[in-house]
Order: C-alpha cells, then structure tokens, then sequence
C-alpha cells in the first residue's frame, strides 16, 4: 500500500495530529503570566499606569472613561483631541455626547510598534494618557504628571 493512502473501508481518524496523539493541552497554565496574551498584558499595563493618575485626580476624572481599541479606526473623522505620531494615531480623547460619556481609547499596536521593549511601551503609555487626561481636565500634562 502506498504511503498516505488509505484502505476501503477504514475508518477516517479526525481531531487527532498525525501521531495519533491528539490535541494538546495549554502550554502554560492559566495562573502564570506568561499564558496572558498581547491585549491582556497591554490592557493591565494601561491599568498601571492609569493608577497613579487616577489617585491624584480621582474627583475630575469621574465622568471620563479609558478603553483599548487594537487599531485605529480610520473612517471615523476627527471627534475629539488625537495624540499622533506622523500620521499614525496612538491615542484619541472622544468628548463626551448626549448619550456617551468622555472617553479615552489608546490603540494598542501603534503603541507596541513604536516602543522598543516593555519599560519603553510603559513610558510611551503613561505619557500618552497623562497627555490625554492633561487634555480632558484642559491643564498643562507637568501639573497631571506631578513628577
């Protein structure tokens, strides 16, 4: 019998790799870090540098709501206050509306694509939302930073 054919009748194998083995657990347990994806570990370093910010200016900062979005959308015009890099949004301040409140959206891969590595991304983030929320409250970024 030639390799890879198969004989009449046989049953057909499905699910399984070719070694018989079947499929494969995770690699790593959901516990660890390491088993977050991109997005999850992007958005919990969006929440820790949003931290310090929102200790600080918790009162103003009630109304205001921050979101991740993995890119840019580019049909939608120019709603609010945009922080780019050429041309390239990394971040937009939507204004608040009859039936939305204010909201912050940080677009992820333009994020990661300019950052060199990790520490770079979390500088690159915290100094996007303080610009933004320096934005939103109309004050100067150095009095939201306070560092």
């Amino acid at each position: 019998m030639a390799r890879g054919s198969r004989r009449q009748g046989a049953p057909r194998r499905r699910n399984r790799d070719r070694h018989g083995r079947g499929l494969r657990g995770p690699l790593y347990p959901a516990t660890l870090p390491a088993a977050r994806s991109r997005a999850e570990r992007f958005d919990a370093l969006v929440l820790e540098a949003l931290e310090p910010i929102e200790a600080r200016w918790r009162t103003e900062l009630t109304q205001l709501d921050v979101a991740v979005d993995d890119v840019p959308d580019i049909q939608s015009g120019d709603d609010g206050d945009v922080v780019e890099d050429g041309n390239v949004p990394l971040a937009r301040l939507v204004p608040a509306g009859a039936d939305r409140r204010a909201r912050i959206v940080l677009y992820r891969r333009p994020l990661e694509a300019r950052a060199k590595d990790g520490a770079d991304l979390s500088d690159l983030v915290h100094d996007v939302l303080v610009e933004q929320v320096a934005n939103y409250l109309g004050l100067d970024p150095d009095v939201i930073d306070g560092d």
